[in-house]
C-alpha cells in the first residue's frame, strides 16, 4: 500500500480545490494551478481534505497514486504560501541584472546571456559590494520554478576546484584539491 498516496491533503483556509472532467484545479491567494489526473485515480474533495484512491494494486496505479497526491499537495502549498528559491553567482566579474522578466547574465563568456522568464515567476536581483550577486525567484508553481532554476544553473554549473558558478544559497559544493605538489620521487 502506498504510504504517500494514502495520506489526505489538508486544504488551508482561503484555498479552494475542485475536481471536474479529470482535472484538479486549486485556487488561492497566490494564483490558480491545475493538473490533469489520468490512470483511473479517483479524487474526492471532502471536509477540507483531498483524498485519492486507486482502482487496483497494479504497479503503475500505485506509482500514479503517490505521484498525484504529491502534485496536488505541491499545488495547495504553492497557491497558499508560494515557493522561493535563492541562487548566488560565485566568481570574479559575474553579474546579473533584470528588467521586468528579462534577466541578463555576465558569466565570463565572450557575450552576455539573456533569459526571458515566464510571467508566473517573479524575479529580483541583488548586487551588493563585496558580496556575491543574488537571484531571488518566487512562484506558486513548484515544477516551473525548479525548471527555471535548472536552466539558470546550466549556464555555469559550480565547478569543484575553485567553486565558481551559479549555486543555490546554502548549497555546499564538494571541493577537490588541485594537482598534488611533489607527488613523484
Amino acid at each position: 500500500m502506498s504510504r504517500i498516496g494514502k495520506l489526505p491533503v489538508s486544504i488551508p483556509a482561503g484555498v479552494t480545490v475542485t475536481f471536474a472532467d479529470g482535472v484538479v484545479t486549486v485556487k488561492g491567494s497566490k494564483g490558480t494551478l491545475s493538473q490533469e489526473i489520468t490512470g483511473g485515480i479517483e479524487v474526492a474533495v471532502e471536509e477540507g481534505k483531498v483524498v485519492l484512491t486507486r482502482p487496483s494494486d497494479e504497479k503503475q496505479q500505485r506509482a500514479l497514486h503517490g505521484l498525484y497526491r504529491s502534485l496536488i499537495n505541491n499545488m495547495v502549498v504553492g497557491v497558499s504560501q508560494g515557493y522561493r528559491k535563492e541562487m548566488e553567482l560565485v566568481g570574479v566579474g559575474y553579474r546579473v541584472s533584470n528588467q521586468a522578466q528579462l534577466v541578463e547574465f555576465s558569466l565570463g563568456y565572450s557575450h552576455n546571456i539573456f533569459l526571458q522568464l515566464p510571467a508566473e515567476v517573479k524575479v529580483e536581483t541583488k548586487s551588493e559590494r563585496n558580496k556575491n550577486p543574488l537571484i531571488i525567484l518566487e512562484s506558486a508553481d513548484k515544477q516551473l520554478i525548479g525548471q527555471v532554476c535548472a536552466k539558470i544553473r546550466s549556464f555555469r554549473k559550480p565547478e569543484p576546484y575553485k567553486g565558481k558558478g551559479i549555486k543555490f544559497v546554502g548549497e555546499i559544493i564538494r571541493r577537490k584539491s588541485g594537482k598534488s605538489a611533489g607527488k613523484g620521487k
